[in-house]
């Protein structure tokens, strides 16, 4: 049974408890028509357990979306499509998408417990660094999504980060790939969609080839879809690792073009 089918059924028994278990059960409304206090914990999954941990970067994901996107006062239109784009991408059936939203809207709310969700969310990935990078990168391209990074949700992600176990020094050179990709995707001339190739993969242009090579294969393997998926990635984000790897394959080929 996938972690899905376990949250709905039941099976979890809200295991994860705390700050996520109540947004999630939150989200989830009705779908138990008893109630979620007469759950069972018998069964549940323990910390570090793979669907465990996919339920958990599920539910921590788009509550996140939703407390960044309004983190500057309102949510813009560019901000629910980009999570209307991420919900596509993961192929969510209509129950799951119903959530999704349920626990984007937990996120903007006034009292959203996002600190206590953020430690909760640490402890449980158990130090998987590359599941915390690619959260966050999923959260910095809701910011991103009306084409700019406005001052106050920098401060909101940079908190984020900070409380993730990021140094400032991880955060700016996060934000500059992040930003490489952004332009890398846009209708660019070819001197920006280089100069952005080069922020993706995280080097500048004075690198050596040497250098490049192994910055393109440090992404490639902090990125690779099926490694995520075993660390707790949710099966129905694979796309998103997958669109990941080929714009830093995309890149990694034009600067060697170029040179």
């Amino acid at each position: 049974m996938s972690w899905w089918g376990k949250v709905v059924g039941g099976t979890f028994g809200f295991m994860m408890g705390g700050p996520l278990g109540a947004v999630l059960g939150a989200a989830l409304g009705n779908y138990f028509d008893g109630g979620l206090d007469g759950l069972s914990l018998e069964g549940s999954l323990g910390l570090g357990a793979t669907e465990r941990v996919q339920s958990v970067f599920f539910t921590t994901t788009f509550a996140l979306m939703g407390y960044v996107a309004k983190s500057d006062g309102k949510v813009t239109i560019d901000e629910i499509a980009m999570a209307e784009r991420v919900m596509d991408q993961m192929r969510l059936n209509p129950q799951q998408r119903t959530v999704a939203i349920n626990l984007f809207n937990e996120g903007k709310k006034k009292h959203f417990p996002v600190y206590e969700v953020l430690a909760q969310f640490k402890r449980e990935c158990l130090r998987r660094s590359n599941l915390i990078q690619i959260f966050l990168e999923i959260i910095v391209a809701t910011a991103f999504a009306d084409g700019r990074l406005d001052a106050r949700e920098k401060t909101v992600i940079e908190e984020i980060s900070r409380n993730l176990g990021y140094s400032q020094a991880e955060f700016d050179a996060l934000i500059s790939r992040l930003s490489g990709q952004a332009h890398f995707n846009d209708s660019a001339s070819s001197i920006e969609k280089i100069k952005a190739s080069y922020e993706l993969l995280g080097v500048t242009a004075k690198c050596s080839d040497i250098e490049l090579k192994k910055a393109y294969r440090r992404q490639m393997n902090q990125h690779h879809p099926d490694k995520l998926v075993a660390k707790g990635l949710p099966e129905e984000m694979i796309d998103i690792a997958t669109e990941k790897t080929q714009a830093i394959k995309a890149a990694y080929d034009l600067i060697k073009e170029q040179r």
